[in-house]
């Protein structure tokens, strides 16, 4: 089987994947990077996504080769120590976690938003969020949440990049 080679909150890894190996079956199977969920295996929940080379994407549509040499970065990567987030501590704050499910690939996705857009509206989070599910109930905690971590990452809290 070829070897694939990247850059995984931080650390060089690399493993064998087949040439349809899934990002997230190579990240979860392989790399034991469970945070990184399989939710729906058709590209609609989002509950797979991670950043590759700064831009979220969700792993269970990108081959585990198409990452090779890139920089990923799961929900495992995106607070590194024991200190949360400013997104992860917003929502628990705002109780956007709800069973937990699709919070990592709403966080990630979140997060990417934030990197582009510091000060989104509300408009523009639930738009940006369009791309990933939630099955509990309804979004208002999730965007509320994106909102305080908005809000204090402009304020100035830590962020992992710091």
């Amino acid at each position: 089987m070829p070897q694939i080679s990247m850059t995984v909150n931080g650390k060089k890894v690399s493993g064998e994947a087949g040439p349809s190996t899934l990002l997230v079956d190579f990240l979860r199977g392989d790399l034991g990077l469970t945070g990184t969920h399989v939710g729906c295996d058709t590209s609609q929940c989002g509950a797979c996504v991670v950043h590759m080379n700064g831009d979220s994407v969700k792993a269970c549509t990108v081959l585990a080769h198409q990452a090779e040499g890139a920089d990923v970065v799961t929900i495992e990567g995106l607070a590194p120590g024991a200190e949360l987030h400013p997104l992860q501590a917003a929502f628990n704050e705002a109780h956007g976690l709800q069973c937990g499910f699709c919070t990592p690939g709403m966080v990630m996705s979140a997060a990417d938003l934030i990197a582009k857009n510091p000060s989104p509206t509300e408009a523009e989070i639930r738009s940006w969020l369009k791309g990933n599910m939630c099955r509990c109930t309804g979004y208002h905690n999730i965007v509320k949440a994106v909102q305080i971590a908005a809000a204090n990452m402009a304020a100035g809290a830590k962020t992992a990049a710091e």
